[in-house]
């Protein structure tokens, strides 16, 4: 099982990854501005273009809401 982390602000886009990625197999964590990393961190580690939430799949980075939606529908697609 495959650790699915969160990087969220509290914004809307956020509660939708949480809520769908709550459904795929892993184990869910969610980390929040401000609490568990600063603006800078998130920056260091994304680039100055990233939005929230970033998604990241064991030690992948997928990226945002919309690639996660696409990483999971190729990854669901190719298991059945």
């Amino acid at each position: 099982m495959k650790q699915i982390v969160i990087y969220s602000n509290n914004n809307i886009e956020s509660d939708r990854a949480m809520s769908y990625l709550f459904r795929q197999e892993g184990d869910l964590c969610v980390l929040y501005l401000d609490r568990d990393f600063t603006m800078k961190q998130f920056v260091s580690e994304f680039g100055e273009q990233a939005e929230f939430p970033q998604i990241a799949v064991g030690s992948r980075h997928i990226g945002g809401l919309k690639e996660a939606l696409n990483y999971y529908e190729r990854h669901i697609t190719n298991i059945g």
